[in-house]
């Protein structure tokens, strides 16, 4: 369990995830807060899970995913706690978005409203800071590397 651990939460001392990592937390806190507290125009827990479950007739525990990484993995990211976790689960997200959605769409977002929808260039920006954040970590003023220092992780110099 504690190699489990050195392994997710083991991380460098450089400024680079952090300013990824808080820069990831940034973008997508407004969107979880849509989608759980209504802010910023959202809907709200009660309205999107409706529309998930409702309207795009996915499954209550498969609706509920995108909802709680959305409004949880921010947190985890601006706190640098299991990063490696929180961008997985981000990156992820955004795979299955492209995959499902988006890709129909072409790579450019519907800048000008002349698309049927949005394109994918926005989701693979995020699937490319997660997956930098996923093999760095935390970075500096990280919760990751407090961890890793109790677990006497060695600080990776990559």
């Amino acid at each position: 369990m504690k190699s489990l651990l050195t392994f997710i939460t083991r991380t460098s001392g450089s400024w680079t995830p952090l300013i990824a990592r808080l820069t990831l937390a940034i973008v997508f806190f407004p969107h979880g807060a849509q989608k759980v507290l209504g802010w910023f125009g959202g809907y709200g827990f009660t309205g999107t899970m409706g529309y998930f479950t409702g309207t795009a007739h996915l499954p209550y525990a498969v609706a509920l995913l995108p909802v709680l990484t959305e409004f949880l993995a921010p947190f985890a990211l601006a706190a640098g706690l299991f990063t490696r976790i929180a961008a997985l689960a981000l990156g992820f997200e955004m795979f299955v978005a492209i995959m499902t959605v988006h890709a129909a769409n072409g790579f450019f977002m519907n800048w000008f409203g002349n698309q049927k929808g949005e394109g994918f260039e926005y989701h693979l920006l995020v699937i490319g800071i997660a997956l930098a954040l996923m093999v760095q970590g935390g970075g500096r003023f990280s919760v990751d590397a407090a961890i890793a220092n109790q677990t006497g992780a060695e600080p990776k110099t990559a």
